[in-house]
């Protein structure tokens, strides 16, 4: 596997961004609605969808840029 760590250190600080954006927007829309918890499975984290909200922010993200990219 050929990685090209230059194109990964320039796509980092914007993958970092959308995570913080993914995360706050789910916790604003969880406020929203009045809502602690997403699910019962991990109680006092948030839910499970808590542990992924910024990946799926960023998953896109990355699809995109590695098409457009590579």
């Amino acid at each position: 596997i050929d990685v090209n760590f230059l194109r990964l250190i320039l796509i980092s600080p914007f993958a970092s961004l959308i995570s913080v954006l993914g995360d706050l927007s789910f916790s604003m829309i969880k406020r929203q609605f009045q809502i602690k918890d997403f699910g019962k499975i991990m109680p006092g984290h948030g839910g499970v969808l808590d542990r992924f909200d910024s990946v799926l922010f960023v998953a896109p993200f990355a699809e995109l840029l590695f098409r457009i990219i590579w």
